[in-house]
């Protein structure tokens, strides 16, 4: 068998969505929440998995947390559809839309590597538009291919993954007005910058919201949630795979929801976190943070980023590195941890990029 006359072309020619293998003490490259369930919340989750049935599928389509996220943001059951995290749901939009009837997939770089995995897999074209100076949308660029392509998707993450910012309000909407396709708001990191773009789902059919629980502390249990109008998600649930979400992720993300208040101190916490770690990191030479709307800060190193990156993990210190070229060839990017571990992550990185400068 020659896998190179079966497989397609764009499989074949990139690489998998990379995961770090090394572990460390104190872990901050995946943008996690770093609290764990609280005690009271984890007994009440082990009794109701000790009273699932096991031995039978799950719900098809999640239907009692579809409806109770529905009745939490405020729109009907139908305009929801819950993926085995966003990633499913990302994978389910590009299987639906037409690679040949679409003028392929837009998307702002850098920004959140599945949008453009999913489509080279799903046999689409992507458009990438670099981003500005401020990593915000050029929107005359975004304009201008909508107006000669028609892209069938455009996805922006928002605040996007890596820069952490909000794209400008008023540019997102201007995308939406004059896309044909489907633009797709993925706000996955909703729960730190408290921005949405839901209240737009009423006068746009063509925008898609995107959320999740992994951020919120569910990572685990891989929660995404999908809202649009009825007769996009009627379609896309055709693509959606019966039994996609487990039965214990269904109990447990039913449990947060009704329980979510319990987990609001800790978001709280992780904001406030976040500011005094980004006021920390102005304050080392030779780091340039960028401002944050998530639960992470992406950050240039002068001089040697990888000695930097090798030098926390020999510290015991996990963050996210990026490749040497590209735009984000000097950055790296570190999870907002507990205090401590913020705490330690400033003290090791002073003693790493110490040497740089001698």
């Amino acid at each position: 068998m020659e896998i190179e006359k079966i497989i397609k072309e764009g499989v074949l020619g990139q690489k998998a969505y990379p995961i770090e293998s090394r572990t460390c003490r104190i872990k901050l490259d995946a943008n996690e929440n770093p609290y764990p369930l609280p005690p009271d919340l984890k007994e009440r989750l082990l009794r109701k998995i000790d009273s699932l049935s096991l031995n039978r599928y799950p719900s098809a389509g999640s239907p009692e947390m579809r409806s109770s996220i529905a009745g939490n943001l405020g729109v009907s059951d139908d305009m929801i559809l819950i993926g085995n995290g966003s990633d499913e749901l990302i994978q389910i939009l590009l299987t639906a839309v037409k690679p040949e009837s679409s003028g392929g997939i837009m998307i702002p770089a850098p920004t959140f590597a599945m949008y453009k995995i999913g489509a080279v897999n799903a046999g689409h074209d992507v458009i990438e538009i670099p981003l500005d100076d401020r990593f915000d949308l050029p929107i005359d660029n975004m304009l201008d291919i909508i107006s000669e392509k028609s892209p069938g998707i455009t996805f922006l993450s928002y605040p996007n993954n890596p820069s952490g910012n909000c794209f400008d309000t008023e540019k997102i909407k201007k995308i939406i007005e004059a896309s044909n396709g489907i633009v797709v708001v993925d706000e996955a990191y909703f729960n730190f910058s408290r921005k949405t773009f839901l209240p737009c789902l009423e006068k746009w059919d063509n925008l898609v919201i995107l959320r999740t629980f992994s951020k919120v502390g569910l990572a685990a249990l891989r929660i995404g949630i999908m809202v649009g109008n009825p007769s996009l998600i009627h379609q896309l649930d055709k693509v959606r795979l019966p039994y996609n979400l487990n039965m214990i992720s269904q109990a447990v993300g039913q449990l947060f929801i009704e329980r979510a208040k319990e987990f609001l101190p800790k978001i709280d916490h992780i904001i406030a976190g976040r500011d005094r770690l980004l006021d920390k990191l102005k304050d080392i030479e030779g780091i340039d943070p960028y401002p944050s709307d998530a639960n992470f800060i992406l950050f240039s190193c002068h001089g040697d980023k990888n000695s930097v990156y090798e030098g926390l993990i020999r510290k015991g210190i996990l963050i996210k590195n990026f490749p040497s070229s590209g735009p984000l060839k000097d950055c790296m990017r570190v999870t907002v941890g507990t205090e401590e571990e913020n705490r330690e992550f400033v003290e090791s990185l002073r003693e790493v990029i110490i040497p740089l400068g001698e």
